[in-house]
């Protein structure tokens, strides 16, 4: 089901009344579970997001993410665990585990109890061992490095140890795997899933021993890297430091003081991460940014004030300090978007857009004589030499002043008005080719590298940028008509929601057809000028609404 790319629809922090739902849904889908373990699953306090996207064959999912992994999804109202939250179980050594036709089950890798992969028995026990296990044994509806786990924070599969087989805990199994006592048994078992083209595959089971599914885990990358021996905490410490320092040598002026530690965050500090890498906070020992700053106000490295109510802006910070003067400059690697094809990532380019003109029936006569017609295309440069050879063609040059045109029926049809028919006779070429390309109608092309260009009548809509209020009286920015400068309104909105570490929702726009806007919460027109012009790299021309920017804070 995640086999290709997903769209997401919305993004949005759960509401209260909704997360004490999810839990008596949990409560009921899994009883199996405790209160505290569907508590530890569907936490309290902790930040718990609902998403809602359409998988790549048009499938509405729901999914449920908390500390920015998946932990469930939501299909035609059945919840699913997401692979890495499913408690593994192993196969008793008096067969297989009993099983019904569209039970949930787990699959399992030999050794490891660790599921990879969840899916619905397209079979019970009993038909599978009438077929001699073969055929469609499971359809797959997740698995692990599938999309909806590149969504998280990619954590490799962990290894948990198989249970004793006598355990009286397995009564009812509902979990398959290659376990060297079952090998024989399964190994004609196939299991239905879908490879990267989202094309039907099919994967043998237990043909192989425990040390070859170990080096097939280890080539696909199953396994944490060996060599850094550090916890996660310990590694996003470290590149909060690093990020930190990076942005007050190379980015931070003198003269950009006093800076909001919000915009400093959004402006400064994600763009010095280092590519492949993700600057997440909440998974750092300080948790907060404001925790964070203390930390390095203690070091006397900055100097942080709350210059106005509930708002911390940075107003000094010490350039000469050892940290900042000792750190070296990694190589440059700025951040951007990036437009994912298969399984290449290639950067954002800024398309290249250009003005055109589309010839208008009353103008036909005129442009005819150069092999033209109603509703022709033409740039700016082809316009100006049909006009020009038009006027030499038919000796409408003065002469004597070569500097102004005669107008001849057909100019004067073209473009004088109706009360200057028979008062004007002579325009300067300037104003000859100025009100020819005012009568023309617009149009336009934009050409990515690499593609075929698009043409297309009428202006280009600029990105347009706005602020509203909404019924909580709360205000969010609202980002419109990215897609025909190639944005992805999708992806633009996931980089905010992380930069500016605010929720985020993508909904149709209003009065537009198969256009999609992006709401933030907040003022976030400074995150959004930087990505747009620093990083994409988009001409000021064509977005409109960068001075709602919020202004910067008054030293006291």
């Amino acid at each position: 089901m995640f086999a290709k790319a997903f769209r997401v629809k919305s993004n949005t922090a759960i509401k209260g009344s909704d997360r004490r739902r999810l839990r008596a849904d949990v409560a009921a889908a899994f009883p199996g579970l405790g209160t505290d373990q569907v508590s530890v699953l569907v936490p309290g306090k902790e930040e718990l997001n609902t998403v809602k996207l359409y998988a790549h064959r048009g499938d509405a999912v729901t999914v449920y993410v908390s500390g920015g992994n998946p932990i469930l999804f939501e299909l035609e109202k059945n919840l699913y665990p997401t692979d890495l939250m499913l408690p593994g179980l192993v196969v008793p050594p008096a067969g297989l585990p009993q099983v019904q036709k569209g039970d949930l089950c787990a699959i399992t890798l030999v050794g490891n109890r660790a599921p990879v992969a969840v899916g619905i028995a397209a079979m019970s026990t009993a038909e599978m061992l009438t077929s001699g296990l073969k055929g469609r044994g499971f359809s797959m509806l997740h698995t692990y490095q599938d999309h909806l786990w590149r969504s998280g924070d990619k954590s490799s599969l962990p290894s948990i140890a198989p249970l004793a087989l006598d355990s009286p805990d397995l009564e009812k199994e509902e979990s398959i795997t290659a376990d060297p006592a079952m090998q024989e048994d399964l190994r004609c078992l196939t299991l239905e899933g879908e490879d990267e083209n989202g094309e039907a595959q099919q994967q043998m089971c237990g043909r192989k021993s425990l040390s070859e599914a170990s080096e097939d885990s280890n080539s696909r990358g199953l396994n944490p890297d060996p060599t850094d021996s550090r916890t996660l905490q310990e590694q996003m410490d470290e590149l909060l430091q690093r990020c930190f320092l990076h942005a007050l040598k190379c980015q931070v002026k003198k003269a950009d003081l006093p800076l909001l530690t919000s915009i400093f965050l959004g402006n400064h500090m994600f763009s010095c991460c280092p590519k492949g890498r993700q600057l997440d906070i909440k998974k750092s020992s300080y948790r907060k940014l404001s925790k964070f700053l203390q930390q390095m106000q203690q070091e006397q490295i900055v100097q942080v004030e709350e210059l106005s109510k509930g708002v911390e802006s940075i107003v000094a910070v010490d350039w000469k300090h050892p940290r900042i003067t000792s750190f070296v400059i990694p190589e440059p690697s700025p951040t951007s978007q990036t437009i994912q094809e298969g399984s290449r990532e290639q950067p954002y380019h800024p398309p290249d857009i250009k003005s055109l003109y589309c010839v208008p029936a009353n103008m036909t006569l005129l442009f005819q004589e150069s092999g033209h017609k109603k509703g022709s295309i033409l740039e700016g440069g082809e316009v100006r030499t049909i006009i020009i050879n038009y006027a030499k063609k038919n000796d409408l040059v003065d002469a004597n002043n070569k500097n102004l045109v005669k107008l001849d029926p057909i100019l004067c049809d073209c473009i004088l008005e109706k009360n200057e028919q028979h008062t004007v006779m002579k325009l300067p070429w300037d104003s000859l080719l100025t009100r020819c390309f005012e009568k023309l109608q617009p149009a336009y092309q934009v050409s990515f590298p690499g593609q075929e260009p698009i043409v297309k009548k009428g202006k280009i809509c600029p990105i347009d940028i706005s602020l509203a209020q909404r019924a909580s009286n709360k205000k969010v920015t609202v980002v419109r008509n990215l897609e025909p400068y190639g944005l992805d309104p999708c992806s633009v909105a996931s980089i905010l929601q992380q930069r500016c570490q605010a929720s985020t929702t993508v909904t149709p726009a209003p009065g537009a057809k198969d256009s999609l806007q992006v709401q933030i919460q907040g003022n976030q027109v400074h995150h959004l000028s930087r990505l747009l012009l620093e990083e994409y790299r988009l001409p000021r021309k064509y977005i409109q609404g960068l001075e709602k920017a919020p202004k910067p804070a008054k030293k006291k």
